[in-house]
Order: C-alpha cells, then sequence, then structure tokens
C-alpha cells in the first residue's frame, strides 16, 4: 500500500480485494462516459458483482497478473489492471489498462498506478516486458507513457470505433531487465 496527497485528501494505493467489487463496478460504470479514450464507454461495463469478486480473485491468485486501485476517503477514484500471458511462452509479457475519474485527473494518480505496476514488475521473477496500447490521440497519455520509459512499438490501425468513427491506436512496450 502506498499514500499520497492530492488537495482532494489522502490517496491510498493498494491491491484490489474481492469487497471492491461493488465500488468497482460504480467506478467503472463513471468512467465510462467520463472518457472515450477508454475500451468501453458508458453503460457497457455489465458485470455482475459475484462476476467482479470472481476477477479479482483471479488477478490476486496468478503471479502475472496485478489489479490495483487508488482510492480517497474510502471511494475508488482509478484503477490499474495488468495481466500476463496464460502459456509458459508468453506468462512473462502482460497488457494493462489504467483510469482515473475526472475530477482526480492531473493530480499525479495515474502516474504512481503506473510506477507501482513496473516496481511490481521489476520484484516479480516472472514480468520481463509491459505493454499498453493508448489512442493516437491521447497525447497526454502519450507523454506520461513516455516519461516512464514505454517506447512506441507499433499502431493498430481502426482500433476503436466511436459514434462511426474510427481512431487508430499506438503500442507501445517497456522492457523489465
Amino acid at each position: 500500500m502506498k499514500e499520497i496527497s492530492d488537495n482532494s485528501g489522502k490517496v491510498i494505493i493498494r491491491k484490489a480485494v474481492q469487497s471492491d467489487a461493488k465500488g468497482l463496478i460504480e467506478y467503472l460504470n463513471i468512467i465510462g462516459g467520463e472518457s472515450n479514450f477508454l475500451t468501453f464507454g458508458i453503460g457497457e461495463f455489465g458485470g455482475s458483482i459475484e462476476e467482479e469478486e470472481e476477477f479479482i480473485s483471479n488477478a490476486l491468485n496468478k503471479e502475472n497478473a496485478l489489479f490495483i486501485v487508488a482510492e480517497v476517503n474510502g471511494n475508488i477514484v482509478g484503477n490499474l489492471n495488468f495481466s500476463g500471458g496464460p502459456r509458459q511462452r508468453n506468462a512473462h509479457v502482460g497488457e494493462f489498462g489504467v483510469s482515473v475519474l475526472k475530477e482526480h485527473c492531473g493530480k499525479g494518480i495515474g502516474e504512481k498506478l503506473i510506477k507501482y505496476l513496473i516496481n511490481w514488475s521489476k520484484k516479480s521473477e516472472i514480468i520481463r516486458k509491459i505493454n499498453l496500447r493508448v489512442r493516437n490521440d491521447n497525447t497526454v497519455g502519450i507523454y506520461l507513457y513516455k516519461k516512464l520509459g514505454f517506447l512506441e512499438e507499433g499502431v493498430l490501425k481502426r482500433d476503436f470505433l466511436i459514434n462511426g468513427e474510427f481512431y487508430d491506436s499506438l503500442l507501445m512496450g517497456l522492457e523489465i531487465n
């Protein structure tokens, strides 16, 4: 667990637990309507509390998975989910997604979540590479990823379709030595 502060109070970054399921679903339904940079939109996250509990449990039980949340005053304001490959040949590499509620953006929470992942990966005896994909017009996200050492590796054409318009994604990666 890590603590940082912002104007709204103490921010706690910690591993998700099963009892976070209801709060995570509420968070995901809010964040889906706040950003077009995510892989889901408003109302598209339809999991039940039981399904979310199982998802969290699975992440906690895998050596190459990490699910962390950022909370302020007991409310989830950000999360990061990383999952490595399911087989021996790709267990060392995985992809993550990260999000922070709009009212908490620009306060360093996303950066702290990603740094937590990087440090966790360095301590891991399994993870050797972290991947991500980011919409190529998400300049704030791309700047942050580059700042943290991620390199551009390719482009996925027409990766997102939002309101009838296609968007490309930039593939980025960070090698863990």
